[in-house]
């Protein structure tokens, strides 16, 4: 029996790390898109756009005939009609927090599977709640220089901890890959964690 074998389309080591940390075996490929919402586009169907996007281009790249499954994810911070992208500079790092600052968000994080027989686009949505934070932590913050390539200018896994009062829903999603409805998904493509492979387990000893 052919055994499927994922691909990771993102240049992204936190997504990296996660499925590695979960026991994935995978390959990776940058995909370099073009993203921006179109007119009249909600945050949720650009995020779904975006993640299939990169998957059927990292797709595309792949042996046809293989059994590939590639996974595209994309995260957006959003706060009302706002969606949050990654920063560009201090001044507007600073800004992103400075709107953020005691109030809640939500982060919606989009994964899409595509391989020669279907497609498939799930999401989570978290809320996050920033507590109120001074003009000296944002600027000590943006100088630490972990806001750049972070949408919304904050990395839940890093110092951004330090800002955030609570979370409602995948604590994984806002680091990039909501892993349990990930890992729920990779097995209606038979794939596995390389630690749940039963065949690879030792006899039980009687």
């Amino acid at each position: 029996m052919t055994v499927a074998k994922l691909m990771l389309a993102s240049a992204s080591s936190r997504r990296a790390d996660l499925l590695r940390g979960a026991g994935y075996e995978f390959q990776t490929h940058a995909v370099d898109l073009i993203e921006q919402p179109a007119v009249s586009e909600t945050a949720l169907d650009y995020g779904r756009r975006i993640a299939l996007e990169k998957a059927q281009a990292a797709f595309a790249t792949v042996d046809q005939n293989g059994s590939w499954v590639v996974l595209g994810a994309d995260t957006e911070v959003v706060m009302g009609r706002r969606v949050y992208g990654k920063p560009s500079d201090r001044q507007q790092a600073a800004e992103m927090l400075r709107s953020l600052s005691g109030r809640r968000h939500r982060v919606i994080s989009a994964v899409a599977f595509v391989n020669r027989e279907r497609t498939l686009v799930i999401e989570t949505q978290t809320r996050v709640q920033f507590r109120t934070l001074h003009d000296q932590e944002i600027d000590a913050y943006v100088a630490s220089k972990e806001p750049f390539g972070k949408a919304g200018a904050y990395a839940l896994q890093g110092k951004g901890a330090l800002l955030v009062s609570r979370i409602s829903g995948s604590y994984t999603g806002v680091v990039g890959l909501p892993l349990y409805e990930t890992t729920q998904a990779l097995a209606g493509f038979a794939i596995k964690p390389t630690w749940l492979n039963l065949e690879n387990l030792p006899a039980a000893t009687p």
